[in-house]
């Protein structure tokens, strides 16, 4: 959580969490980024989204909030974000034109190609951990997330509601 690495990457972690309210329906985001004794929150959300592209989405905001490069460990209760990085399914479905198989085209393709990119910028290990379990930076996460989602005047997800999710333009 402090210092840098032997390669002058800094280290730093990040929690994330997103829900929505519905799903699809109101949805908003939270992440927690920790560097040293720096502590930065970050969220937001959208009018009608779903649950899996809030989850996206924090982990994206948390990685673009970095200035530099950083050796990153990103804390997420979502088991589709986790193991879409972890167990290489994003970089798969990427590879073969968004499609997760001859017949099925991979959901979140507009947020996973960014995802994918920001891992390529940053070294990030994403690691799980269980929701709602006392976690004090995950618990937070939550509750940023879920008092976002419960605003009034939230933007559209534009990509969303006009059904632009799937592979992204070149």
């Amino acid at each position: 959580m402090t210092g840098s690495t032997g390669n002058g990457k800094r280290k730093v972690t990040i929690y994330t969490d997103g829900g929505a309210i519905g799903n699809p329906g109101p949805g908003g985001y939270g992440a927690v980024l920790l560097f040293g004794d720096h502590r930065k929150e970050l969220s937001g959300g959208f009018r009608k989204t779903t649950n899996n592209r809030m989850e996206l989405l924090a982990c994206i905001e948390a990685l673009e909030a970095l200035k530099h490069p950083c050796c990153v460990t990103l804390h997420s209760d979502s088991r589709y974000v986790v193991d879409g990085i972890e167990k290489g399914w994003a970089r798969r479905w990427r590879s073969k034109g968004w499609m997760r198989n001859k017949n099925e085209a991979a959901k979140n393709a507009d947020l996973w190609s960014r995802l994918l990119t920001l891992c390529d910028i940053h070294n990030a290990t994403f690691k799980w951990v269980k929701g709602h379990a006392g976690d004090k930076e995950n618990e937070r996460c939550d509750v940023l997330a879920n008092g976002t989602a419960q605003r009034s005047g939230l933007p559209p997800d534009a990509n969303y509601e006009q059904g632009r999710t799937g592979a992204p333009a070149n």
